[in-house]
């Protein structure tokens, strides 16, 4: 049977839905409006309050103006919103920037903007220092809401859409090798991981505000936990010179890389559940081994005054890039280049899945590690049944399938993105760093954009080219990109 143009998907309801959101989005910007108003920034609080209502009107006018035939949302719609939705987001959370006259185009407004949201924290913005408080705080606020994602705050506080296609919803956004719930209803779930993420984020504030005091304490919880790492100052965690700062953002950053139903779980007591994860073991074995050789390697160049220093750095800048939340401590570029190569690695793998770190997950570098050496033994016992077990469960061969297929696209993806780059007059291995950095929602740069507010110097069309490659990034790939297949498009 000939293809031909679908004509199932619901796009009324998928407005209707961007429209609720779309409010939502609108009373997150109420936050950093009291911000300004407590600061006394005039011009600010109303920069964010004229944001507020364009935003809210649009969103209004998306769902009560539409009145759909259907209210159901199946996998498709699913799949449009969210993958829609944070290019929505972005396009009205960049209108306080443009308004407060922080950045003074679309381009950069917009990479600004999807970079906080999808917790790539690379940015176009020079001088923080001199900025209004309103705005450091919404740039940290869009980095904690994209940490545990969009959809599922909305499923957490609009439990109607447990019943129109949360499940779709859940799945397009919670994306993973498996998308385990720890509840029936996928809005409990919802609630659950926000319940875990929010005590943290509260906690960690709690225990930096003596050293940072309120303000940037809370702003520095929100982009730890969602291990986005935008900072309030322009040295970055380094303007506090405390190796009790470092630490503490540390284990906060490392516990922001675990899976939150694993954190969910200790949290009621089942702490087995942690200790019987390969995925946790992988985490911690990489993190061992990758502080230990840049400890090693900077004790050989002679980098720091003392040991003290180097442990602290090295673990805080491991942790940093396996989490995908790109604080630094260190410049290593003037020192060689294997210490950034390490970096590099294990920024590339990220931490596990159903965590806020980005990357490519341990969990599937452990999956292609075991599916490789089954190959290997099946060179010699060729008749032999093999499969991939992780933690003691065999996985099925469908899921190893996709693992090597995402693996495979995300390598392609950022190989082309760096040859994209260098086509735009960047240098090659600088190409190569930015774009693992962006498709693993690092942020941090190397040689032309390593430092602070140096993607500003990129062409537009690069900053466009990256704000892509973040959101494929942040939404692991199939969510996005299957967008641009025919088979999404056409019915059999």
């Amino acid at each position: 049977m000939a293809r031909t143009l679908t004509q199932q998907i619901n796009f009324p309801i998928i407005l209707r839905m961007l429209g609720w959101l779309v409010m939502i989005e609108a009373l997150f910007m109420c936050l950093p409006l009291a911000i300004a108003v407590a600061y006394g920034e005039t011009s600010t609080w109303l920069s964010f309050a004229l944001s507020v209502g364009i935003t809210v009107t649009a969103g209004a006018a998306m769902t009560f103006g539409i009145k759909p035939s259907s209210k159901n949302m199946r996998k498709r719609e699913g799949l449009i919103l969210t993958a829609i939705i944070w290019v929505v987001f972005s396009v009205f959370g960049m209108l306080p920037f443009l308004f407060t006259g922080t950045l003074n185009n679309v381009s950069d407004g917009f990479f600004e903007t999807m970079a906080g949201f999808t917790t790539t924290g690379a940015s176009v913005i020079s001088d923080l220092d001199d900025m209004p408080n309103g705005v450091l705080f919404w740039r940290a606020l869009m980095q904690w809401i994209g940490g545990m994602g969009i959809i599922l705050f909305t499923l957490a506080v609009l439990p109607m859409l447990n019943y129109k296609g949360g499940i779709a919803l859940f799945n397009a956004e919670v994306t993973g090798i498996t998308h385990e719930r720890l509840r029936p209803r996928v809005s409990q779930t919802a609630k659950d991981l926000w319940l875990v993420y929010m005590v943290l984020t509260i906690v960690l504030a709690v225990l930096l505000a003596p050293r940072m005091g309120w303000f940037d304490a809370v702003c520095h919880s929100l982009t730890t936990l969602s291990t986005g790492g935008l900072s309030t100052k322009n040295e970055g965690i380094n303007y506090w010179h405390s190796s009790y700062v470092y630490l503490v953002i540390t284990v906060f950053m490392f516990l922001g890389g675990i899976n939150f139903g694993l954190l969910f779980n200790v949290a009621r007591g089942r702490i087995r559940k942690l200790w019987h994860s390969d995925t946790f073991k992988w985490y911690c074995l990489m993190t061992i081994i990758a502080t230990l050789l840049i400890v090693w390697r900077m004790y050989y160049r002679g980098m720091c005054d003392t040991h003290e220093e180097r442990w602290v750095f090295a673990l805080f800048d491991t942790v940093a890039a396996i989490t995908s939340t790109g604080f630094t401590s260190v410049n290593y570029e003037t020192k060689g280049e294997f210490i950034t190569l390490v970096l590099m690695i294990i920024m590339f793998f990220g931490g596990m899945a159903g965590s806020t770190s980005g990357g490519a997950k341990i969990d599937r570098f452990i999956v292609l590690l075991k599916n490789i050496k089954n190959e290997f033994y099946r060179v010699l016992h060729t008749n032999t049944v093999t499969s991939v077990r992780v933690d003691g469960k065999p996985i099925p061969h469908q899921v190893v399938a996709k693992v090597i297929a995402f693996l495979s696209i995300y390598l392609l993806v950022l190989l082309v993105v760096a040859l994209l780059l260098t086509m735009m007059g960047m240098p090659a291995f600088d190409a190569l760093y930015t774009s693992i950095s962006t498709i693993s929602n690092l942020g941090l740069g190397y040689g032309v954009t390593l430092t602070s507010g140096s993607m500003g110097l990129l062409p537009a069309a690069a900053k466009w080219l990256l704000a892509f490659e973040m959101l494929v990034g942040r939404l692991e790939l199939f969510t996005v990109l299957v967008l641009f297949t025919p088979t999404f498009w056409l019915k059999d």
